[in-house]
């Protein structure tokens, strides 16, 4: 008896050690942007976002996680409560198209396969690439010259997941990206009509919303953390 109990043992955790358990769905919500035009206010979503999103879960406490999203970001320096920004009116939108790859780190165990571990809160570190449109060139609206760019962002964030019913979780996060370029809003200090705001503060933005996915690959053992 004893044999067979450290066979299914070893078993068990030579399968979690190799096994993976996998999440994959959809996110939905909203994003703004946070730099020199429009509304200072950091977690303010005013245009729609959406994507997709792939989880390997290594451990109760700890899943790799990669995300492609989509949005359009857009401010208006009307929707500013600062004075100088709200008289001077600039305004802009630009397609953004993000791909991020990251780790979130939950507070509590997570395991669909336990009852008493299917919620927990967690935080989220992440590396991110994104493109979007830059004016390169052009004296006012009617003959600037866009190119597309990309750049790279560090993004961070924090969220709460739960089973929602049999292998479907959902998730609500808020992700916010601190971004190594200053002209998502097409400032550029090369055109006079372009030249705003503050050269040494790169642009932010954030996504908030919640995400729906299907879990699958299950193993029947779920090593625990050390």
């Amino acid at each position: 008896m004893k044999k067979i109990f450290f066979f299914i043992a070893f078993i068990c955790l030579t399968t979690t050690s190799h096994s993976q358990i996998n999440e994959i769905g959809i996110i939905v919500g909203g994003s703004n942007y946070i730099g020199d035009v429009g509304s200072e206010t950091y977690i303010n979503p005013n245009s729609l976002m959406g994507g997709v999103i792939y989880k390997w879960n290594l451990n109760p406490r700890i899943s790799l996680r990669g995300t492609f999203t989509l949005t359009q970001l857009e401010a208006d320096d009307t929707d500013s409560s600062n004075n100088y920004r709200f008289s001077r009116g600039i305004s802009f939108k630009n397609n953004l198209k993000e791909l991020a790859i990251g780790m979130e780190f939950n507070y509590f165990e997570y395991n669909l396969d336990d009852f008493r571990k299917t919620r927990t809160p967690y935080i989220l570190v992440e590396l991110a690439a994104f493109n979007y449109s830059t004016i390169v060139d052009g004296t006012d609206p009617s003959n600037y010259k866009y190119e597309s760019k990309t750049s790279y962002a560090i993004p961070f964030g924090v969220g709460y997941k739960s089973l929602l019913f049999g292998d479907f979780a959902f998730a609500i996060e808020v992700r916010a990206r601190y971004t190594f370029v200053d002209d998502i809003d097409n400032n550029n200090q090369d055109i006079p009509s372009l030249n705003f705001g503050n050269p040494s503060s790169n642009d932010w933005y954030v996504f908030s919303g919640l995400s729906l996915v299907y879990s699958f690959g299950r193993p029947p053992c779920y090593a625990t953390p050390y």
